[in-house]
C-alpha cells in the first residue's frame, strides 16, 4: 500500500467523532505500511463547490471546446479524480447530518462522478471505470440507526461508491454518540474493536 487518501467532512474538524475514528484507522494503516503517502482532504475545511449548472455544464463540455472557466472546472475535477485513482486505500470519515451525509462530501461525489471518466453506461446498464481498492468509512452518529429504515448513508454510499466500480467497502458504525456518556463510551469501544479487526 503505497498511497492512503484520507477524506473527512465532520464541520467540527479534527475534532468531530468521525475525524477521530479517521485517525485511529490511519494510524493503524501507517503503522503496517510506514511508507505509505498520505493525502488528506478536509471538505469541511476546503469544501469542493456545490454543482450547480455552470459547472455541470463544463462537465458536459469535455468532449468539444469548452471555454477558460469550463476548463478551470474540469481541471479541478480531474484533479479530484486522479487523486483517487492514486490510491491504494481511502479512509472516509462520515458524520450524519439530518439523516444524509454531509452536504460537502456530496459535492465531492458530483465530482468525480464523470461520465466517460470514472463511470460509463453500456448495453447492460452502467459500469464502474475505477479500479477497486479498500474504502474504510467511519460512521459517526448521533442516534442508532444502522439496519433500520432511517439508515439512508450505508445504502447510499454502498450503491454510489459501487457505481465507480469501488465495491471492497468496510463500515464501521460508532452510533448513539449523543444518547449519554455510556452509551458513547460502548459505541466507541466497539468502533475500536472493529477497526482493529479490519486493519489486522
Amino acid at each position: 500500500m503505497q498511497n492512503i487518501l484520507v477524506i473527512t467532512a465532520s464541520i467540527f474538524g479534527q475534532n468531530g467523532q468521525s475525524s477521530q475514528l479517521v485517525t485511529k484507522t490511519l494510524n493503524k494503516l501507517t503503522r503496517q505500511h510506514p511508507d505509505a503517502q498520505v493525502t488528506v482532504r478536509d471538505l469541511a475545511k476546503e469544501p469542493v463547490p456545490h454543482l450547480d449548472a455552470e459547472r455541470f455544464g463544463a462537465f458536459l463540455s469535455a468532449q468539444g471546446e469548452p471555454t477558460a472557466e469550463q476548463a478551470a472546472v474540469l481541471t479541478y475535477s480531474d484533479e479530484l479524480i486522479a487523486e483517487l485513482k492514486r490510491a491504494d486505500a481511502v479512509v472516509l470519515g462520515v458524520p450524519m447530518y439530518n439523516f444524509g451525509v454531509p452536504s460537502v462530501l456530496k459535492a465531492y461525489f458530483d465530482h468525480i462522478a464523470r461520465a466517460g471518466v470514472t463511470f460509463r453506461y453500456t448495453e447492460n446498464g452502467p459500469q464502474g471505470l475505477l479500479e477497486d481498492k479498500p474504502v474504510y468509512v467511519l460512521a459517526a452518529r448521533g442516534g442508532i440507526y444502522s439496519g433500520t429504515p432511517n439508515d439512508s448513508q450505508t445504502p447510499f454510499l454502498r450503491s454510489f461508491l459501487g457505481f465507480l466500480g469501488l465495491t471492497s467497502v468496510e463500515f464501521v458504525y460508532a452510533e448513539g454518540l449523543n444518547m449519554g456518556d455510556d452509551q458513547k463510551a460502548q459505541a466507541l469501544d466497539k468502533a475500536d474493536t472493529h477497526i482493529d479487526a479490519l486493519t489486522a
